[in-house]
């Protein structure tokens, strides 16, 4: 536990730098909240003077005056009081929106490997609940803070006034709380962590259940994940009371440390009294303000847990932003590719991984060329996308694009030469046209050629608001197949020189995908176009079919070559003709 104190000073120092900017408010906001505090202690000095000169035969002051200088001390302190809540809260808001801000620019900065460790419902959570729930518990602690401990400050200085010797003897509680405090900080500091952590993973279950939910009834394990859910929320439960029993030991050590200074206070002021140093209207005016400071100093120990619950999330919150962002040392910029790709003996190898994805792979794409890539699961198709794209970089060999090394050239300028259609489809939340023309200008022209091309425009015309309807959150509102279409729509809207078809029509029926096929050959010729695909009808028409088969090509030739060769090609053909019960389609992944 000693590196606790040590993590949250650097912890308080990071958010500091959110709420240093919005200082002018907070200002506002202290100086508002010390004008309010500055009027509590009137409050047992009007009581003092009423019993002392109220009761006499001909007061010094009228009967109404005591009513309208209570009215406006309370008018006035509301006033105040709602004035630095109104500008602290506008301050911490503003606040949350540049860590929000930071957050989102470090999930899309993150490097690949992030996504494996940082599931979406935790991202969610890291981003919009995290920084809100930051700001709220310590928003609501400094409130406390400034508007309780002013008032402390205020009381205190009025008690030394009124006696210093009573005053100073209250004191002695000061050591016996800090004892109690520190140890209570800890218990809190402990659990609170393991609170948050059994949180995540709550959230985790519960984004498994919405997202797959499909799955979940096909399985019929509605039972199974409930029993999950159920586990984890049994633990954040258990982990919650934890920690509110820990928070709330607090108070009692708080007020059984101020017992003994009260008591003690009483004792004395009753024989001061008793001894004629002491007036009724003046005794009962010091303990009207001692049992108000009693009462602020218990708000202000309960303020701590808000405190280290604060540091705890930002804590959790500032490893999202200190993960490591993708690397782009690329300096080069390319404004269009003509589309030529060489893979000349490349390897690449993932973390972990027995084998190279990609072992000394060579292979020639020339510009305007259409190839096809086949083979079976785990042959380096998909590796082959990926070091193109940027998201894997290869161990050895070279990989060109026009000529120029891919390392070289900014991440940014790479992936504008590329339109990429997979079978795992990802739509955004938006209307059809949105998703079409995604980060690019605007052409509702262009948005219906494309919806027309990718064979999607009869249905989109059909819906009342065309292509401004909403298609739900990753186009649940769409079939399996009219999402894909919509995913091809968008790809051709982009219009980038190179195509990368992996399983693009795989959700399609026959009648959709001869659609789209026929529009995807009108640019034959006239894009690179790197297909993976398990339909004969989409690679049959290629202008060189490569198999694949640990990470290598070990067969390359249009089809019919590769049928006469009577190899590796030919063989994943017949089986999966033979499969297809004579049809024209072979399956591999």
């Amino acid at each position: 536990m000693s590196s606790e104190p040590h993590s949250n000073r650097v912890t308080a120092k990071r958010l500091t730098g959110y709420f240093w900017p919005h200082r002018g408010g907070m200002l506002v906001a202290i100086a508002a909240f010390l004008l309010a505090s500055a009027t509590e202690p009137l409050i047992p000095r009007l009581l003092q003077i009423a019993l002392d000169e109220g009761f006499l035969a001909k007061p010094s002051f009228p009967l109404w005056a005591v009513p309208v200088a209570l009215i406006g001390l309370f008018l006035l302190r509301g006033v105040f009081s709602f004035v630095g809540t109104f500008t602290l809260n506008r301050s911490t808001s503003r606040a949350v929106l540049g860590l929000r801000k930071d957050l989102a620019g470090a999930i899309l900065r993150a490097d690949a490997g992030v996504f494996t460790t940082v599931t979406p419902g935790t991202a969610v959570t890291k981003i919009v609940n995290d920084p809100q729930n930051i700001a709220s518990q310590l928003g609501g602690a400094m409130i406390t803070l400034l508007r309780d401990g002013t008032t402390a400050i205020a009381l205190l200085a009025y008690l030394f006034w009124q006696n210093w010797q009573l005053t100073l003897l209250s004191m002695v509680t000061v050591p016996i709380l800090s004892v109690g405090v520190r140890k209570v900080h800890r218990r809190v500091q402990k659990v609170g962590g393991l609170a948050y952590e059994a949180q995540l993973r709550l959230v985790n279950v519960v984004d498994d259940l919405a997202r797959a939910w499909r799955v979940i009834r096909t399985f019929d394990a509605g039972h199974f994940e409930r029993g999950r859910f159920e586990r984890e929320a049994n633990e954040v439960q258990r982990m919650t009371m934890k920690s509110v029993a820990a928070a709330a030991m607090m108070t009692p050590v708080s007020q059984i440390a101020a017992s003994f200074g009260v008591a003690s206070i009483v004792t004395l002021a009753l024989y001061q009294a008793q001894t004629g140093n002491g007036s009724v209207g003046s005794f009962a005016g010091y303990v009207a303000a001692l049992l108000l400071l009693v009462s602020k100093t218990r708000h202000l120990t309960d303020v701590s847990q808000p405190i280290i619950g604060a540091l705890i999330v930002a804590r959790a919150t500032f490893e999202l932003l200190d993960a490591p962002t993708e690397p782009d040392r690329g300096e080069r910029t390319l404004e269009r590719a003509r589309g030529e790709i060489v893979f000349d003996q490349v390897s690449v190898a993932y973390p972990g991984a027995e084998r190279p994805a990609l072992d000394g792979l060579s292979l020639r794409i020339e510009p305007a060329q259409t190839v096809a890539l086949v083979g079976s699961s785990g042959a380096g198709k998909t590796t082959v996308v990926n070091t193109l794209l940027g998201f894997a970089a290869p161990d050895q060999g070279h990989l060109t694009l026009d000529g120029i090394e891919l390392a070289e050239l900014r991440k940014a300028d790479l992936r504008r030469q590329f339109a990429v259609v997979s079978q795992d489809i990802v739509l955004f939340d938006a209307s059809i046209a949105d998703n079409v023309v995604y980060a690019q200008p605007r052409d509702l022209a262009r948005v219906e050629t494309c919806l027309r091309a990718a064979a999607l425009w009869d249905h989109v015309a059909s819906l009342p608001e065309g292509v401004e309807s909403s298609i739900g959150v990753n186009g649940s509102k769409l079939s399996g197949g009219q999402r894909q279409r919509l995913a091809i729509a968008r790809a051709l809207y982009k219009d980038a020189p190179i195509w990368i078809l992996d399983e693009a029509t795989s959700a399609l029926d026959t009648e959709s995908e001869r659609a789209i096929q026929q529009a995807l050959d009108q640019w034959h010729g006239r894009k690179t176009m790197v297909v993976i695909a398990h339909r004969l009808s989409t690679i049959r028409g290629a202008d060189a079919i490569c198999v694949m088969e640990n990470g290598r090509v070990v067969e390359a030739g249009r089809h019919e070559e590769l049928l006469a060769r009577d190899g590796r090609y030919a063989a994943m053909v017949r089986a999966q003709t033979a499969d297809s019960g004579g049809g024209s389609t072979f399956k591999e992944n």
